[in-house]
């Protein structure tokens, strides 16, 4: 076969800013499709919606709008909006963006990102301490546009830059992410997952693919057995160790964004932010035009506008650049 012939057959490669898209628009579609299930189970869901939930229905326990988001995409858009708004990193910032978020009167709000979030109001300081309560997964949830905004990976576009990478390899992105979790989240398993699930996806925006995701899933397990997800253990509470599970669960058996994502919100629990997190790793993967359409149409016009202008400043922000991955200096 001729490499032109390959080349007409194959489908083309995502550039970096539909993997980017693809990414920050699929986080909130699966926050939009995931709400209105929230805390169903399996059951639930297949008898409420005549088998399988795949429409943006709206409805749910917070009595969404059809493509209305939550706390998942709120949060992000908050922290997202801080590094913009700032120029680059600063912390402080971003937690007066979550109090700004916070006096908002969203329409959910985890009770350990609120405690955390009047933590700072009432003492100014940026880190909790250590709890085991904090084992929440409202910091790994909103940790997107700190992958976005961050330098990217060395040698980005390579394999080797996966889980193979060298201890202390992306030192800025990983101090980052655990500054913004720690915020609200006092736990060194939250740590891990957000530092991890950031590093696929900054892995998928420069080229890789999921092999190289297993890798840094395989590392994450070797680290910590209570990660490990083959057999999945069936939970999907807001738990993150549950969450990390059920979203690598979903993420390397699905074979296109629309069978990961439905897979993921119809196994029921916290299906917004399980949603959310597979339709991040998925969109960076395969791009921004392999959302389905009728999801997109029904997201909420405002949000989808924001993310969309988000995602490109983070990324000059982050001096990305290149098409399918190459990554800037």
């Amino acid at each position: 076969m001729s490499v032109l012939s390959l080349s007409e057959t194959s489908p083309p490669r995502p550039s970096l800013e539909e993997r980017a898209l693809g990414a920050y628009l699929g986080f909130a579609v699966g926050d939009a499709l995931g709400a209105p299930v929230e805390f169903m189970t399996p059951r639930e869901i297949r008898a409420t919606h005549n088998g399988i939930h795949d429409s943006m229905t709206g409805g749910g326990w917070l009595r969404l709008r059809p493509g209305q988001v939550t706390d998942d995409t709120q949060m992000s858009l908050a922290l997202g909006g801080a590094m913009l708004a700032s120029g680059g990193w600063n912390l402080r910032a971003v937690a007066d963006s979550f109090v700004g978020w916070l006096q908002s009167r969203p329409v959910d709000v985890g009770n350990t990102c609120r405690r955390g979030i009047r933590r700072y109001l009432q003492t100014g300081t940026l880190r909790g301490a250590p709890a085991e309560e904090d084992g929440g997964n409202g910091a790994l949830m909103r940790n997107l546009p700190v992958a976005l905004g961050t330098p990217p990976p060395r040698d980005a576009g390579g394999t080797d830059t996966g889980a193979g990478q060298a201890e202390g390899e992306d030192a800025v992105f990983a101090q980052r992410s655990i500054e913004q979790a720690r915020i609200t989240h006092g736990h060194a398993l939250s740590d891990e997952a957000t530092v991890a699930l950031g590093r696929m996806t900054r892995i998928l925006l420069s080229g890789g693919e999921r092999g190289d995701c297993r890798r840094i899933a395989d590392e994450l397990v070797a680290r910590h057995r209570v990660f490990a997800f083959e057999p999945w253990p069936g939970r999907t509470s807001g738990y993150v160790v549950d969450t990390v599970q059920t979203v690598l669960d979903v993420f390397f058996r699905g074979e296109t964004f629309e069978a990961c994502l439905l897979d993921a919100v119809n196994r029921g629990g916290d299906a917004d932010t399980n949603g959310a997190l597979t339709g991040q790793l998925a969109g960076a993967l395969w791009g921004v035009r392999a959302i389905p359409e009728r999801w997109l149409r029904k997201l909420d016009e405002r949000v989808r506008a924001e993310i969309s202008a988000q995602a490109r400043g983070l990324l000059l922000l982050g001096r990305w650049s290149g098409e399918g991955g190459g990554a800037g200096r």
